[in-house]
């Protein structure tokens, strides 16, 4: 699975890796995206920047991450929709029909897993060896609010693991290749059986991992200290850092 994720870039970074054009068509008046900032601990109900090709138009819109089907009756489902199984997306009513109409791509810098280290369930940041910004494989829909405004949320397609990620999960995030990014996003010109051929698990000899600060396990920190490598001597002393 995908329970907590970075994405350590600014808005003006994702516009230049992604191609957005908010100059064009594609109006931003109703998301402030001065609140996109490097993130470094995003955790599910949090507001994160998704980019979709919503008629014909790539751009990017601020999205809560947890997916609320556009006929469920209580926004609370979403707790239950930060991921979705590649292998039974056709199979579930929350995204069936959303594969061919409203899939979306995330960007990220990396995501987290924990394993048992002695009592501990120590984080591990995953990440690519390049460093670069990729993009998470998701699905996104539109909810109306009582008040008729319009909550738009999404959620992390997973599936099988790597030989890197294995020893720790059997789920891992869908990272799409860059060249099939475009792909997935074209949900108008390809059908999902076509684009489905994308959701696997991204190649173990170009991702890294390693042990980071048990200040992930509170959603509420945020800073770079997250995805920092921890010393072989803070790993041992793990059990008494109780400030975390």
């Amino acid at each position: 699975m995908c329970g907590r994720f970075s994405a350590t870039f600014t808005f003006r970074e994702i516009r230049l890796r992604w191609n957005i054009d908010v100059d064009g068509d594609f109006s931003v008046a109703d998301d402030d995206f001065s609140l996109v900032v490097p993130r470094f601990n995003i955790a599910p109900s949090q507001s994160v920047a998704v980019i979709t090709n919503d008629h014909g138009t790539r751009g990017v819109k601020q999205m809560q991450w947890g997916l609320v089907p556009a006929w469920a009756k209580d926004p609370a489902i979403g707790n239950q929709m930060i991921n979705a199984r590649a292998e039974t997306l056709t199979d579930r009513a929350s995204f069936k029909d959303l594969v061919d109409r409203r899939r979306c791509v995330i960007p990220a810098s990396g995501f987290y897993e924990w394993r048992k280290d002695r009592k501990q369930r120590m984080p591990m940041w995953f990440h690519l060896k390049s460093k670069e910004p990729f993009a998470f494989a998701g699905l996104w829909d539109r909810w109306r609010k009582p008040d008729g405004n319009n909550l738009e949320t999404f959620t992390i397609i997973t599936t099988g693991t790597n030989d890197l990620v294995r020893p720790i999960h059997d789920r891992m995030p869908v990272i799409l290749q860059r060249e099939d990014e475009e792909q997935w996003l074209d949900s108008a010109g390809t059908s999902f059986d076509r684009a489905s051929s994308v959701l696997k698990p991204y190649p173990a000899e170009q991702m890294n991992a390693y042990d980071v600060s048990l200040a992930v396990n509170k959603p509420e920190f945020d800073g770079p200290e997250c995805i920092q490598p921890v010393s072989d001597c803070e790993r041992l002393s793990a059990g008494q850092l109780s400030l975390f």
